[in-house]
């Protein structure tokens, strides 16, 4: 095989041919108008958790009703324009707050609603360690797979030394080039051949398991190494295994790795909306010259055409708290394998907080814990928390950069355990 091949003997065309869903088939109807709050609703397709019992109306906490401090908040920043997107409050699949602001897309006159999907960045990287740990749960690999088990043209001492622990806890001490972020992508199949080569171009910088690299380039290429060992261990593309394995099982029916065509042809997919020096904002996808002033000023999420193992995940905020309950009701992961994923690895960057298989897990009150993850880039601010011991799911969407998201999620804890982090 040559060197940017998978084991296995996969043809790269047929994966390809196979990646990726129709917009039609993925986008959800019914869409709420932007502002509605609809409370007590259950969503269509959620399951019910079994963290706790469900609350009654007289239960929810005061902070987390619509009119409460939390909505107050989110209606004050979209007033000031600090604010576009979607936020939730779900409890056992029960929504119990939802507010929409802003638009969607501005040129087409489409407001921003439920039924909308954003583009996560890498809070979709979750996606890929509960795709890694149901071929654990099936058998079909182990943690302590090293890299060249799975895939050849890997560097030596990375195919002989780094496992598949290592590439999803980010400590597997690689690192690779920096990727060009002016490129503009034109297919999935040059997103592909681009991930593969880029996984191949890794050095071992450092000891595996001594210290996170997620930050680095070759975090990213560590990812994209585990993806391709989902590749090809199943014979499909990431793509494919995620959408009907993961987002389908979880009826996550708005959610899909759109296309940059999809993004600019759907009107349930909201544009981003970047910061400019002038204080004006632009649509990232109708604008690829443009850079943001909140993020690197040389990256665009709409240069990518496709998300990979990195990022670029798109959902709904009902999706979200659906995946939430499909890992609370073990729908997407048994038992002990949702544990596994949401389990403390590491320490974190605080005494209440640790590493997952997926993103930060913190301790909240010394009582219960917050699993979730967060991601933001050119116009997009994203984050979902799951409350593993209540059964709240949490999800704010945004699709512009230099929100408050810190302080967002702070005033979110606050509304559902009563901790005040200011």
């Amino acid at each position: 095989m040559d060197s940017g091949s998978v084991r296995g003997g996969i043809d790269r065309r047929r994966l390809l041919r196979r990646g990726g869903l129709t917009a039609a088939g993925m986008m959800a109807t019914g869409a709420v108008a932007a502002g509605v709050v609809a409370t007590g609703t259950p969503l269509v397709g959620a399951r019910t958790g079994h963290a706790a019992p469900a609350l009654s109306d007289a239960d929810i906490p005061p902070d987390a009703l619509p009119g409460g401090a939390y909505d107050q908040y989110i209606e004050r920043l979209a007033a000031e324009d600090r604010f576009s997107g979607v936020v939730l409050l779900a409890h056992q699949g029960r929504t119990v707050l939802s507010r929409s602001y802003g638009m969607a897309d501005e040129e087409r006159g489409i407001e921003n609603h439920e039924g909308v999907a954003f583009n996560l960045a890498s809070a979709s990287q979750p996606f890929l360690a509960v795709a890694v740990l149901q071929l654990l749960q099936r058998g079909e690999l182990t943690l302590s797979d090293t890299v060249g088990t799975h895939l050849d043209g890997i560097a030596t001492d990375i195919a002989e030394q780094v496992t598949i622990h290592h590439l999803l806890t980010s400590t597997s001490g690689i690192d690779a080039p920096m990727p060009d972020w002016q490129r503009v992508f034109t297919s999935k199949e040059e997103v592909h051949e681009h991930n593969l080569q880029w996984a191949r171009q890794a050095t071992l910088v450092g000891v595996p398991g001594a210290g996170a690299d997620a930050h680095l380039p070759g975090g990213g290429a560590g990812l994209a190494m585990a993806a391709q060992i989902v590749e090809t261990v199943t014979g499909l593309t990431f793509w494919d295994y995620v959408h009907e394995h993961i987002l389908g099982r979880s009826g996550m029916t708005g959610s899909a790795y759109f296309t940059r065509t999809q993004w600019l042809e759907d009107e349930h997919i909201a544009h981003p909306y970047m910061l400019q020096s002038d204080g004006s904002r632009v649509d990232a996808v109708r604008n690829l010259d443009k850079g943001s002033l909140g993020q690197a000023p040389d990256r665009n999420p709409g240069r990518s055409f496709i998300g990979y193992s990195s990022g670029e995940g798109f959902a709904t905020a009902p999706d979200l708290v659906r995946f939430g309950q499909a890992l609370l009701d073990g729908t997407v992961l048994g038992g002990p394998y949702a544990d596994l994923l949401t389990g403390a690895k590491a320490p974190g960057g605080t005494p209440t907080s640790f590493a997952t298989y997926a993103g930060p897990l913190h301790l909240v009150n010394g009582s219960q814990w917050v699993f979730g993850r967060g991601g933001g880039g050119g116009g997009i601010a994203a984050n979902w928390n799951i409350y593993l011991d209540t059964g709240w799911v949490g999800v704010v969407l945004s699709n512009y950069d230099g929100i408050p998201i810190q302080e967002i999620l702070q005033q979110e804890r606050q509304a559902l355990t009563g901790e005040d982090q200011r």
